[in-house]
């Protein structure tokens, strides 16, 4: 079991995009896939419960704050999406139990400001350890001003962007739907598949 935590302490950032659409891509890949939802207002579950029955399999459960007691063995793929606000010994927990950290952040000076202080956190607790951490920039072309300035910002903590996902209704739409930009039809989500696939090649290693 492999299992990847979607966190930011800021609502909004895209956590539930991010946590979905992963929990869509290991499923389409035929792996076993567990979507593990941590935020109170259970946003996670909501889109699983309009998921077709013929898509790729997702499993899911709400799990509180027990999340190294209940992430399920089984799984091939375990996704984490954690509440906003993660801080203190919940988020010293959350990181010991799973392999990697994937931080949604859109480059306004709002959103990093308010991800500072979890950036310096999470930096800090994972010092010597395995686990892995890496930026998703969210709403963003990587041509842009707004690019360079997040890329500017987040030099300062040693943390890599492994992914720059474009503002695009798509991920509105097929949200309603309990579906993912992973799942058909293909071809009307192809260019956003193919900006994910650096995330995928980092989350593999």
């Amino acid at each position: 079991m492999r299992a990847v935590l979607v966190a930011n302490p800021k609502g909004g950032a895209g956590k539930t995009t991010l946590a979905t659409n992963l929990s869509g891509h290991f499923a389409n890949q035929r792996k076993r896939t567990t979507l593990c939802d941590l935020d109170r207002q259970q946003s996670a579950l909501r889109w699983m419960a309009f998921r077709d029955p013929g898509m790729a399999p997702v499993t899911g459960y709400y799990a509180g704050n027990q999340i190294s007691a209940s992430l399920p063995r089984e799984a091939d793929w375990v996704v984490v999406d954690a509440p906003a606000g993660l801080q203190g010994y919940k988020l010293t927990d959350y990181l010991r139990a799973v392999d990697k950290v994937v931080i949604p952040l859109v480059p306004s000076v709002f959103d990093m400001a308010a991800t500072e202080d979890f950036l310096n956190s999470i930096r800090s607790e994972l010092r010597g350890q395995r686990t892995k951490v890496g930026i998703v920039a969210m709403r963003v072309d990587p041509r842009t001003r707004a690019a360079s300035m997040l890329e500017e910002f987040i030099k300062h903590f040693d943390i890599p962007i492994v992914a720059y996902l474009r503002s695009t209704q798509n991920y509105v739409n097929v949200a309603a739907a309990g579906a993912t930009v992973f799942d058909p039809p293909h071809a009307r989500h192809r260019r956003d598949v193919g900006q994910w696939s650096s995330l995928v090649e980092w989350l593999n290693k």
